[in-house]
């Protein structure tokens, strides 16, 4: 029995970890109810920064406030794509769109993950959480939470994931 479970409890382990090392292949709509493959994006051949927030999540807003400074220096400077994945239900999904406008996030592809399936495929339990993939969609880093500054350390590992694929 002992035999069994060690090999089983590996797998149960191994298989949310390996679902992160790629920009999963799952469709959720844009603001504009357009359905968006979001491993296509991954195709683009630039870097690929996924953000997860909601509109009530106080640090989720700071940070997506915080990278909107700096968001189109850093799309030109590193050849960067950001997109911010909204979790808010189907209760306060139609929220997302007034609310972007209002703080004008301009520079970020805005999806819904109504349903959380992009959200369950890269293992998020909270938001916000941001993943940082390469030109082939491929996982360089990710980080939970956020703190004031936090964007600085962002900006360091794209800046090193830009250089290395010069």
């Amino acid at each position: 029995m002992k035999k069994l479970i060690i090999p089983i409890l590996a797998f149960l382990f191994a298989v949310p970890a390996m679902a992160q090392n790629r920009i999963p292949d799952i469709t959720l709509k844009d603001l504009n109810g357009n359905a968006i493959k979001v491993s296509e994006v991954a195709d683009s051949g630039k870097i690929v920064v996924i953000n997860f927030w909601a509109t009530w999540c106080g640090p989720c807003l700071k940070e997506l406030t915080n990278i909107n400074d700096v968001i189109e220096e850093w799309k030109e400077k590193y050849n960067i794509e950001f997109i911010a994945v909204s979790i808010d239900d189907s209760r306060t999904t139609q929220k997302v769109k007034p609310f972007v406008e209002a703080k004008n996030w301009v520079g970020y592809k805005i999806l819904l993950d109504v349903a959380s399936d992009l959200k369950r495929a890269m293992n998020v339990l909270d938001p916000p959480y941001t993943f940082v993939y390469d030109q082939k969609g491929n996982l360089y880093y990710s980080h939970p939470g956020y703190q004031e500054g936090a964007e600085i350390e962002l900006e360091e590992k794209i800046a090193e994931l830009a250089k290395l694929n010069k």
